[in-house]
């Protein structure tokens, strides 16, 4: 278990009261979610400058000190990925720490695959072996994340919206092999900057889309220095509301894709029986 959170705008955001001030911030999630369950096993968050990802983590709570707080509060970005961490697969450590990045890709998951230890030697048959040596944790995101990063170059030109696709189906078939009856969890969100790329299995993921600037219901300012002849958007994701706008959720098993208009779009994904 984690917990996510993703945002996608058409002008540099603030993102600082969503993590940090609102009633149920991501920050407030790490200390306990809704359920009660703490998620104090690390913290990582993810920004696009110049096209390029930035990432800052830690293995400690995000609710710890200060270093999330001033993490956010330096955020101004069209694309942010947050995670905080309740480790299930590998201890808590930095190198087990979400986001990964690799090749201008930031990747973070909530979940966890069952049986990892049987499935990770096939998976790692998939891998070139100069790649295996980036894999520098022992979780199965990291591991999930570059198999997709190993098609990706092994396949110039290929969508990665059909990797992804690929990568979740293979993987939820070698549990069932394994436990037709276990639960999978693969709530991922995987982005360059560019397009945002993710799935919903067997976790809860809600998304809010904000159409025009206003005032934030947290500190009362709007969050942008506005350009008027652009229509802004925005869409977040995140595992629970965090604030009181409209929250609908992603429809289970299912992937979904967000480009630079902002609009989230989904497929089903065909998984077989549970």
């Amino acid at each position: 278990m984690c917990r996510l959170y993703g945002f996608r705008a058409t002008e540099p955001t603030k993102v600082e009261c969503t993590l940090v001030h609102a009633q149920n911030a991501l920050m407030v999630q790490s200390a306990a979610d809704r359920s009660g369950k703490s998620h104090a096993n690390g913290w990582g968050v993810a920004t696009f400058e110049s096209d390029l990802p930035h990432v800052e983590r830690q293995a400690w709570a995000a609710y710890h000190g200060e270093h999330f707080q001033r993490a956010a509060a330096r955020i101004y970005s069209k694309q942010v990925v947050a995670h905080v961490r309740r480790a299930t697969v590998g201890a808590p450590s930095l190198e087990n720490t979400h986001p990964f990045s690799d090749g201008g890709w930031v990747f973070a998951h909530n979940g966890t695959v069952p049986h990892f230890d049987e499935i990770r030697p096939s998976l790692l048959r998939q891998i070139p072996v100069e790649r295996r040596r980036l894999v520098l944790g022992q979780t199965d995101s990291e591991h999930i994340f570059h198999l997709i990063r190993a098609l990706q170059v092994g396949r110039p030109g290929h969508p990665t919206f059909q990797i992804v696709r690929e990568v979740v189906g293979w993987l939820a078939d070698r549990v069932r092999e394994i436990d037709p009856n276990a639960k999978i969890g693969l709530n991922i969100i995987l982005t360059d900057g560019r397009d945002l790329i993710g799935t919903r299995i067997g976790r809860p993921l809600r998304y809010v889309e904000r159409a025009g600037v206003r005032d934030c219901e947290i500190c009362g300012f709007p969050h942008v220095n506005h350009d008027p002849q652009t229509d802004y958007r925005a869409i977040v994701l995140a595992s629970e509301p965090i604030s009181h706008e409209r929250w609908r959720e992603v429809p289970e098993n299912a992937i979904y894709k967000i480009c630079s208009d902002c609009r989230i779009a989904w497929e089903p994904l065909e998984l077989g029986a549970r």
